[in-house]
């Protein structure tokens, strides 16, 4: 967590910065044009592209394949050995693209490209989430006076020490199923992981808070608040924007712990943890059951990570490989 956020501080530079505007302006031409010329972040966002129109076009793929996510097919696996699936890799066939599920005889493509919608949703969802919770404390402890800071940064502290694994599944336990889950998940990771984004933002401003744009506003008449949004804020997008992108893969590893331990998302909504929670038990009969939802939460990590990293490599302006 430490080693994340001064990578994430490291690109906001050690100079000082740019006036609000030109600073926003440069960042964005910037980060586009660099990004563009680093195939590792361009495959990313290639292999990001296609789970976000996978997961928003759900109904129109799983209408193309002509099943849903809740049908059951019994005539599809083989009852005398438990479950599997009958055929070859998992029932792979032209009416189920990637098999069924065993036991059930749920279509597995369609159980995929749904599950999709709670994975991303949920680590989006707590991405931003921890990003205003974490700012807003960040900003208000390096702006206030000293008790303030001192107050916040002990409860940032405790945030940060936190079992969350463990508060999360006892927190899941209790909540009622007529709550739906994906909303639940998102604000328990967001509200158990925020004080790595209050840490980054608070030594941020800490050390915008004595720059002349900051001191002329404050000498001007500017409540703190107006100070807060129009002067510190902006300086903050670097350091929050390289470090939310490292959130997204941590949040959504959360989801899919959470409901691989059986505490998340609950049948028949689908999810990558829930799938491969199941799958497990059918490794060695149905390998695929365990490939189809491992692969596809891996290859979305693998994607943000290459995504955060060149986010980093882009917004640090110690990189003069392209110039801004």
């Amino acid at each position: 967590m430490t080693t994340t956020i001064e990578a994430a501080g490291a690109a906001a530079g050690s100079g000082p910065p740019a006036p609000p505007s030109a600073s926003a302006t440069r960042t964005r031409g910037a980060l586009w044009r660099r990004l563009r010329k680093d195939k590792a972040a361009a495959t990313g966002m290639a292999i990001i592209t296609v789970m976000v129109l996978v997961a928003v076009f759900a109904p129109v793929l799983t209408a193309l394949e002509g099943q849903n996510t809740t049908s059951l097919h019994p005539e599809l696996v083989d009852s005398a050995s438990g479950g599997t699936p009958l055929g070859s890799l998992g029932g792979v066939s032209g009416s189920h693209w990637l098999g069924v599920e065993p036991q059930t005889g749920r279509d597995l493509f369609a159980r995929l490209v749904y599950g999709a919608r709670i994975s991303l949703g949920v680590a989006l969802g707590a991405t931003a989430l921890q990003v205003l919770i974490g700012v807003s404390v960040g900003i208000a402890a390096g702006l206030g006076g000293r008790g303030v800071d001192a107050v916040l940064s002990r409860l940032t502290d405790l945030a940060l020490a936190f079992p969350q694994v463990l508060f999360a599944v006892a927190l899941m336990a209790i909540v009622p199923d007529s709550v739906p889950r994906p909303l639940i998940l998102a604000v328990v990771i967001a509200l158990l992981g925020w004080g790595g984004t209050a840490r980054l933002a608070r030594g941020q401003a800490l050390s915008l808070r004595t720059r002349d744009f900051v001191a002329a506003a404050k000498l001007s008449g500017a409540p703190p608040l107006r100070v807060a949004r129009r002067e510190i804020l902006p300086g903050l997008v670097t350091p929050v924007l390289t470090y939310a992108s490292l959130l997204v893969p941590t949040n959504m590893v959360a989801e899919a712990g959470l409901s691989f331990l059986g505490v998340g998302v609950r049948p028949p909504t689908p999810s990558w943890g829930q799938m491969l929670s199941a799958g497990t038990t059918w490794f060695r009969p149905d390998v695929m059951y365990v490939v189809v939802p491992g692969g596809a939460l891996f290859l979305t990590l693998l994607a943000f990570t290459l995504l955060a990293d060149g986010v980093r490599r882009t917004l640090d302006p110690r990189n003069t490989e392209v110039a801004p």
